[in-house]
């Protein structure tokens, strides 16, 4: 298959690519890509000046990379903008509940890295933010006790862990995000929404900061 590259166009994972980037700690080249795009301050321009810096050194040739940006871009993992995007500006503390609020909408929400505190919170009482947190901790331990269970014979993509209601729906989710050396859960309640540009905004925040 043939692939022309169309200039003037500048490229971003979409929320969907941003959750896949985070998702696992498991390298893979999409994820790869996918990161490496979040690691840089704004969208990169997609054209024949700029291949180098987009393939970041992991492809043998220009039609490997395009036709990967092609099946991400198929997949929904990645969108082209006709101007570039830059990532959120301020410090992490001041951005997270900021981006919390975005993200979940009329429910609440926080964010807890691996030693069971939070960053940021929406919506949650302090002291009910405190204990989610450690409760995230625990779920993402147990999680990676069992990972060869769930993702090896079950085959189980997903790491996220919810209380579902009789009805199927989620009230309280827990969604673990593998930034770097990093582990950070978003712990919502109520149905999640992460097809958002503030979900974006929030990854590629913690990408810059932590990513390695």
């Amino acid at each position: 298959m043939n692939f022309t590259l169309t200039e003037g166009q500048y490229i971003i994972p979409t929320p969907a690519g941003a959750y896949h980037a985070v998702a696992s700690p498991t390298p893979d080249s999409a994820r790869n890509t996918l990161r490496h795009l979040l690691r840089q301050p704004k969208s990169q321009a997609f054209s024949e000046k700029n291949l180098n810096n987009l393939m970041d050194g992991k492809f043998a040739n220009t039609d490997e990379f395009l036709e990967q940006i092609y099946r991400l871009q198929e997949m929904g993992l990645v969108q082209s903008q006709n101007e570039p995007i830059e990532s959120v500006r301020g410090t992490v503390e001041k951005n997270i509940p900021e981006l919390l609020a975005l993200i979940t909408g009329k429910g609440k929400a926080l964010l807890a890295d691996n030693q069971g505190f939070y960053l940021g919170r929406h919506g949650f009482p302090h002291e009910t933010a405190e204990e989610l947190a450690g409760l995230s901790a625990d779920l993402s331990a147990l999680y990676l006790r069992h990972a060869r269970l769930l993702n090896g014979n079950m085959g189980m993509s997903s790491s996220a862990w919810g209380l579902i209601n009789a009805g199927g729906l989620s009230e309280l989710s827990c969604y673990p995000l593998f930034v770097g050396e990093e582990r950070f859960v978003l712990v919502l309640s109520n149905a999640p929404n992460l097809n958002q540009s503030a979900f974006l905004d929030l990854i590629w925040m913690l990408i810059l900061r932590f990513g390695d």
